[in-house]
Parts: structure tokens; C-alpha cells; sequence
């Protein structure tokens, strides 16, 4: 549930928006959770303070909850060749091509924290191209972003790119999942309206 904020009086700054909208705008009351994903959520609460939007929109379906859950999870923290910041930074770039508001926010947020850098945060959200990255990152995000934008395209070439800036086949097909995978989120949350935590915002800045 939305707060109304009072409007303004002449010569005042408006309030900031600090309650969280609804987490989507499709009408669809949470569902019974399984004890797996009430214990997730209590979790989350626990460390994060707050249960991330995303989940909270999945949780009208238990079983739909945990296949993205289990997915995510996978793709984003488990063992990997590519580190944590790296699979964000692939989030974000995604999520730029794509505009999607949800991830931008809440991965610009773990970029931020993960590289104690805002400047690097606010570069992948806004023009990956601009920031002065490795060649092992500018080949990682160009080839994410590819794939995001002309997947027909994507080719031999491509993939001999990431070779040479030191990717395995293993890292390869790590960097084409995550940037697949925000693709379909980025899609799923841009077609609900889903809002990202208030908090989020003020994280890493």
C-alpha cells in the first residue's frame, strides 16, 4: 500500500517517497509459502531488513517462487569463474539495454556495494562504455550487451573475444546465462510495473 504524501507547500522540497509501493501492479495476493521459502523470506529479513520485491511479486505461486529463487541463487552465488561483482555488473548492463527500473535499481545497488565504487555503479546503469574497465570486463559487457540487443548477430567471433580476454568455456557459458537470465527478468518486471525497494536507493552511496 501506497503512502499519500501531502503536496508541497510553496517554496518547499518535495518528501521523499520513503514507503515502498506495492511490488507490482498486478493484483495477485501472496500464496502459501512452502517452510523453504517462509524460512528464505525470514532470511532476507534477517540480513537485508527488508524481502526483496522481486520475491515478493513470485509469491503469489510457491512453485514459481522457488524456480526463480533456485535459479537466481545459482546464477548469481554460486561457485563461479566469474565473481560476484562481475555477474552484477553483467545484470546491470543488461538492464540498462533494457531499461528495466527494478534491476537497475536493486543490481546498481549491489554494484555499488560490492566495488565500494558509486562512480562504477552509476557507469554500468547509464553507458558501460564509458567507464575506463579492464579488457576481461569491457569483452564480458560487450558481449552481454550483444546478446541483449542482437543475439542473431552473436557468433564465433564473439565468443573468441572472450577467449582472449581470459574467459573459459565454462566462464563463457557462465556470462551468456546471467545476461539471459536478467533478459527474461528484466522483461517479467518491466510487464508487472515492478518497483524496487525504497531501500535500495540509499545503499552504497
Amino acid at each position: 500500500m501506497m503512502v499519500k504524501h501531502d503536496k508541497p507547500k510553496p517554496g518547499e522540497r518535495p518528501a521523499p517517497q520513503d514507503v515502498d509501493p506495492p511490488a507490482m501492479a498486478l493484483d495477485l495476493p501472496q500464496g502459501l509459502l512452502s517452510a523453504e521459502n517462509q524460512a528464505y523470506f525470514d532470511k532476507c529479513l534477517e540480513k537485508l531488513g527488508f524481502v526483496p520485491n522481486v520475491l515478493v511479486a513470485y509469491a503469489h505461486d510457491d512453485a514459481k517462487l522457488s524456480a526463480f529463487a533456485a535459479f537466481y541463487n545459482d546464477l548469481m552465488l554460486a561457485p563461479s569463474g566469474l565473481s560476484k561483482l562481475e555477474r552484477e555488473m553483467i545484470a546491470v548492463a543488461v538492464s540498462s539495454v533494457n531499461r528495466c527500473y527494478y534491476c537497475l535499481t536493486a543490481h546498481g545497488a549491489a554494484v555499488r556495494q560490492l566495488s565500494q565504487d558509486p562512480v562504477l555503479g552509476e557507469l554500468m546503469a547509464m553507458n558501460h562504455r564509458a567507464a575506463d574497465l579492464s579488457v576481461r570486463h569491457r569483452a564480458m559487457l560487450d558481449f552481454a550487451v550483444k546478446l541483449t540487443e542482437t543475439p542473431h548477430l552473436v557468433g564465433e567471433d564473439d565468443r573468441a573475444r572472450l577467449r582472449g580476454a581470459g574467459f573459459g568455456e565454462r566462464d563463457l557459458w557462465d556470462v551468456a546465462a546471467v545476461a539471459a537470465f536478467f533478459n527474461m527478468s528484466n522483461r517479467m518486471a518491466s510487464a508487472v510495473d515492478m518497483r524496487p525497494n525504497v531501500e535500495y536507493h540509499r545503499q552504497a552511496r
